[in-house]
């Protein structure tokens, strides 16, 4: 049985060609599943009965099952969705008073073992499908009782969730089509992000397939430090990287990229991180982003705190230099950011090895 949430428009209209059906019937169908979250093909009226028995046979609609539905007590959202063979991912939905977000994940677990990062510590298991990944967004949409004529709920996603999005590409693309597309979701592509760690040709292939908003974690300023806390930098250092990001720029719906930036104590909070960060913004349009660390069990971090973060913000700020400091949502269900974890069978066998206490090698 083929699943339909896989397919993007492209995708659906081969489908549909190969049994004889005109591209007209891939837009219908694109309709009913991403803008009405219909599931019964029966109930899809305009389209013809003897099409509907051969959806019947053939193709489902199957997005991942919710497991777990956690509120914050600031509104904040988070379910854990079971993706199959004990993996389990999560979505967490961020409301605010102009905007609703979706924070959606593209692997079971993360391989790039950032130093802050909850997921990573769980290890990866497996890309996720285009289905699991635009699935998550069409199921939040059913539980936030979106209508389809109504008020949009979720006017803005992210590819922050767990994962390295742009190491998953090709399902990750394929949702991101389905986001954009005017007869799915007809999200503007400056309110549809994704986040990467930093890998360059992954970035330019983004940059020509489907440009949409940029956010790179950057976390560190300086190649040694980022080598520790990001260790993908080690392969794509800060030189290459901020090219990638500069190149970025010519067709991104946005003039400028989003540095996400994680403040830990005693790390990557001091003055002299301050200047480095306004030398990068000398060399590539941005803004930063701040971001609290969210603790978790043997982290061995701690969180930068309020003054310092304040004071690192103005300096910035009075540098020219856009900067936010992002508001902490949703960290007594463990939704922050760097808090994701779900549940991943580890192949990598990372989880069976000694926790470094981060002492050590910073």
């Amino acid at each position: 049985m083929q699943n339909l949430l896989d397919l993007d428009a492209d995708a659906l209209i081969a489908w549909f060609a190969e049994r004889g059906e005109k591209p007209f019937r891939a837009r219908q169908i694109l309709r009913w599943i991403h803008r009405f979250g219909e599931t019964d093909f029966d109930a899809m009226t305009d389209v013809a009965k003897s099409l509907r028995a051969l959806l019947k046979e053939t193709a489902c609609i199957q997005p991942p099952v919710p497991i777990r539905d956690n509120l914050s007590t600031d509104g904040t959202r988070k379910w854990l969705m079971d993706v199959g063979n004990g993996n389990a991912v999560e979505t967490v939905f961020i409301p605010e008073a102009t905007r609703g977000t979706l924070c959606v994940s593209s692997q079971a677990g993360c391989a790039l073992d950032c130093a802050f990062c909850s997921t990573g510590k769980q290890g990866f298991n497996r890309n996720l499908s285009a289905a699991e990944i635009i699935g998550q967004l069409w199921l939040a949409n059913r539980l936030l009782g979106a209508e389809p004529n109504g008020e949009r709920i979720i006017s803005n996603v992210v590819m922050m969730g767990m994962g390295e999005p742009l190491a998953n590409f090709d399902s990750v693309v394929s949702a991101l089509k389905l986001m954009l597309d005017d007869h799915a979701y007809g999200l503007s592509r400056r309110r549809v992000t994704v986040s990467t760690s930093g890998i360059v040709p992954a970035m330019d292939r983004l940059r020509d397939e489907c440009p949409v908003a940029l956010a790179v974690s950057l976390h560190a300023p300086n190649d040694a430090l980022r080598d520790k806390l990001v260790p993908i930098n080690q392969k794509y250092p800060l030189k290459d990287l901020l090219a990638a990001c500069n190149r970025y720029l010519d067709k991104a719906p946005r003039d400028f990229i989003t540095f996400e930036y994680i403040m830990l104590e005693g790390v990557n909070d001091g003055d002299e991180h301050i200047r480095q960060l306004i030398d990068i913004a000398r060399e590539v349009p941005c803004k930063y982003n701040l971001i609290p660390f969210n603790p978790f069990p043997d982290s061995g971090f701690h969180r930068s705190s309020g003054p310092v973060v304040r004071r690192f913000s103005q300096l910035l700020n009075e540098a020219g230099i856009v900067t936010t400091t992002r508001k902490t949502r949703g960290d007594d269900v463990d939704a922050a950011c760097g808090q994701l974890a779900g549940q991943v069978k580890d192949k990598t066998r990372r989880t069976q090895k000694r926790v470094v206490p981060i002492q050590e090698v910073l």
